[in-house]
């Protein structure tokens, strides 16, 4: 019998070899094959008379081979074909280089597709290499065509055959996960006809058709999921905290809370008081002062007479935030210790015992907080700073070191309000809308590389004044190696250097070791550098006062999300702070995008328009909301489908509270949500 899990070499036509190139895709099952869906499509529906084309366009055309093609042998490694092809309009000069095997396919007098970009001039119509079919074999024209995610060793042609077959063979046996009565009351076709029209559509309709059922069952699934998590939390009573006195806190403060922060605090209090552990994500701008709520649940947390604990992603962080919450802490009577990986193995032990015989009431790491020899007397408290760059596991495993303890997630990536509460579903959520007051705006330029002279020039005039600077290359990106990503930044740091021979210049690349980005980055924050180029400063968060200037090179290749926080890394000192954004793309859309970061230092703001401008894009970046991996739905895109699953998992739970009388969705569900731990 016909099983999703089969492996793929039960198919036709899939041997050893075609299975272990489809392997490197991640393709190991049938299921696997029929769940890659297209990135795109590509409509090879329409066709147009060769007199109808226009310069530029990308069209199909149907046409008679006039003669035997021209082959010509023009070098080693080039050989080229030539033909002309003719409908009633014209001709159609087409040129392929380096496919001979095409003179013994391609007939006099035979009728053929060709689709690709033509280009129109006076001496005509032409086009090169175009997909070239017999008009009366069509595969790859005359259809809306699907283009999957490839890579070297298998092609297109492969894997639309490949999930052709698949779906002849196994489509009956993909199960139907919604109920009639659910998808009839949704508008949504069954699960069959969606896989066969996510994959090969009919028409545009029933493309729509198929790619609204998968997303809806994608968030459906999520919202079951989150809220099951939602629920297990509520049914698990925490200890209830009393009201403490913050007025000592208060009164060490050396600055008056934001309204911001006031109101983030008393929500947070009061679900430390509600006898349900707390599950609150704290979202605010660099420099809101997310640090300072968490100080105060600390302290609360810690005069009610438990533990509590911070978890940052690098040791850098944690440092920083051990030396800033020990100085407000530790003379209001609070013991706090720092507990990472560079802590020698006497301290370490040290460390363990006391924070087990309760010698500690606040304890700030890294990872090394999970390690197993990490245990509580009493942990009542998990903050967790910038959480997406956690796993699921890694949270849990903090949070199994107390009974029930209460959560507090910190994270400064601007997320829209509105998609925020749509999608921490099991996530309470704080918004830190309000900066300090007295903290100056950065100024904010966006020019082309004509300008770097200038910027030089006002680059040394900062130094001069005693001020640090930033300068950060794009990230590697797709087709390109982490060694560009080192040869981008060394090259760039050698050119600094002669151009700035009286200064320190600084760099961090992908090929290093964590351990010698943090020594770099910490010489950095210690003052002994003058300039830091890098490629990673968006992960690493650190805090540098003296830093007055961010320089981002090829902004235009960066989310405006991602330019913000990098933005966010200056502007923290006293002194008037600076971002200069350099790009030579002159599209409309870097234009429009870089002029919302000149224009507006609010991070809500920007994070809007980010999802306006990029619309289907991926907001999220590198899965930076901690969710599992969506393969159709979009969490920008489809808000609405979003709140319409959400109201149906939310229908389908007050009826079937346990879902014992649907097991397949509670199943899938929980395969789902298990995904985000390997993500």
């Amino acid at each position: 019998m016909a099983e999703l899990s089969d492996n793929l070499q039960a198919l036709r036509g899939i041997g050893a070899r075609r299975a272990q190139s489809l392997r490197k895709l991640g393709l190991v099952t049938v299921r696997d094959l029929l769940t890659w869906f297209p990135r795109r499509y590509e409509d090879r529906r329409t066709l147009k008379a060769i007199a109808d084309v226009s310069d530029g366009e990308s069209v199909c055309i149907r046409a008679y081979l006039e003669a035997p093609p021209v082959v010509t042998h023009i070098r080693d490694g080039l050989d080229v074909i030539k033909l002309n092809a003719l409908d009633d309009s014209g001709v159609l000069n087409v040129t392929f280089f380096n496919q001979l095997w095409l003179r013994n396919e391609l007939r006099p007098g035979a009728a053929y597709i060709f689709y690709g970009k033509a280009a129109r001039n006076l001496f005509g119509c032409s086009m090169s290499n175009p997909v070239t079919e017999r008009a009366d074999r069509q595969e790859a024209t005359g259809c809306i065509l699907p283009m999957y995610p490839s890579s070297a060793g298998v092609s297109q042609w492969i894997l639309r055959r490949c999930i052709r077959d698949a779906l002849k063979a196994y489509a009956d046996a993909i199960p139907e996960t919604l109920p009639e009565e659910l998808r009839t009351a949704r508008r949504l076709c069954d699960i069959k006809s969606a896989y066969e029209n996510i994959h090969f559509p009919k028409d545009d309709d029933a493309l729509q058709a198929a790619r609204r059922r998968l997303a809806f069952e994608e968030l459906f699934l999520l919202a079951i999921g989150l809220q099951g998590f939602r629920k297990r939390r509520e049914t698990n009573p925490a200890a209830a905290f009393a009201d403490a006195d913050m007025s000592p806190f208060y009164d060490a403060l050396p600055f008056s809370l934001t309204d911001a922060q006031r109101r983030c605090i008393a929500e947070a209090f009061a679900d430390m008081r509600s006898g349900v552990p707390m599950n609150r994500l704290c979202q605010g701008d660099v420099g809101s002062g997310k640090t300072m709520v968490a100080a105060a649940c600390v302290y609360n947390c810690v005069r009610n007479g438990r533990q509590a604990t911070l978890m940052a992603p690098t040791e850098l962080l944690a440092r920083q935030h051990y030396e800033g919450l020990s100085r407000l802490l530790s003379p209001l009577g609070i013991r706090v210790a720092l507990l990472t990986g560079s802590v020698s193995a006497k301290s370490k032990r040290e460390i363990r015992r006391q924070i087990a015989s309760r010698e500690l009431d606040f304890l700030i790491g890294t990872h090394a907080l999970i390690s197993d020899g990490v245990e509580f007397a009493d942990l009542a408290l998990v903050v967790t700073d910038e959480q997406h760059r956690f796993g699921v596991a890694q949270r849990a495993a903090l949070t199994a070191k107390g009974r029930q303890p209460h959560t507090l997630v910190m994270s400064a990536t601007p997320i829209p309000r509105t998609l925020a509460l749509s999608v921490y579903g099991d996530l309470d959520v704080s918004f830190l809308d309000e900066l300090p007051p007295g903290r100056r705006k950065i100024k904010t330029y966006a020019v082309s590389g004509d300008y770097r002279p200038r910027l030089y020039g006002f680059l040394e005039k900062q130094m001069s004044e005693g001020r640090q600077i930033y300068i950060v290359c794009p990230m590697v990106t797709e087709g390109e190696s982490v060694a560009d990503d080192r040869k981008a930044v060394t090259e760039y740091a050698q050119e600094l250097g002669r151009v700035f021979p009286r200064r320190r210049v600084l760099s961090v690349h992908g090929r290093m070791k964590p351990k010698d980005k943090e020594t770099v980055m910490s010489a950095f924050a210690a003052g002994d550098g003058d300039i830091l180029i890098s490629t990673t400063v968006i992960e690493v968060g650190i805090d540098v006062p003296n830093a007055s200037v961010m320089v981002i090179e090829n902004a235009e290749r960066f989310g405006l999300s991602q330019l913000h926080q990098l933005r966010g890394r200056v502007g923290r000192g006293k002194f008037q702070s600076y971002c200069v954004l350099i790009s030579d793309n002159r599209s409309e859309e870097t234009r429009q995008r870089l002029r919302v970061m000149v224009t507006t230092s609010d991070g809500f703001r920007v994070a809007e328009e980010d999802l306006h401008i990029r619309g289907p894009g991926d907001f999220f970046g590198e899965r930076q909301h901690g969710l599992p991996p969506l393969k159709v739905a979009n969490l920008c895109a489809d808000g609405e489908l979003l709140r319409e699953a959400q109201a149906a998992a939310k229908e389908l739970q007050t009826a079937d509270p346990n879902l014992t009388r649907h097991p397949v969705i509670a199943r899938r569900a929980e395969e789902l949500l298990a995904q985000s731990e390997t993500a």
